[in-house]
């Protein structure tokens, strides 16, 4: 079943120091100043950190579903996926591990105990 914008809201509010915004109508999630989520306007599309080494390959494992950002994002660790093309469990994945490249390291270990990831 398709993912909503609803439903990444849910998941990522509750992330440690995440704050939610609108920045010229596109929902983002950020910890601090740096963006780990960024939604498209019509929401169909979701931006999401993710290593600049390894996105070309995710990328082309699935590209119906995967996109890499415009020319002017791809200095920035960035991928863009379709949410009609997730479900709630990858989806939950793309967003704790996005948020994850960006929250200290002792919040993602702490959060990680919480939720019994290791």
């Amino acid at each position: 079943m398709p993912v909503t914008v609803a439903e990444v809201q849910e998941v990522a509010r509750v992330l440690p120091r995440a704050s939610e915004a609108y920045v010229r109508g596109r929902l983002k999630f950020r910890v601090g100043r740096i963006v780990f989520l960024s939604f498209s306007k019509d929401g169909e599309t979701m931006g999401f950190g993710f290593p600049k080494d390894w996105r070309a390959a995710l990328v082309e494992s699935e590209p119906d579903k995967f996109s890499l950002p415009g020319e002017a994002d791809m200095r920035y660790h960035w991928v863009h996926v379709r949410l009609d093309a997730i479900d709630a469990e990858e989806m939950r994945d793309l967003v704790e591990n996005a948020w994850a490249m960006c929250a200290p390291k002792f919040l993602v270990e702490e959060y990680a105990a919480e939720q019994g990831y290791r």
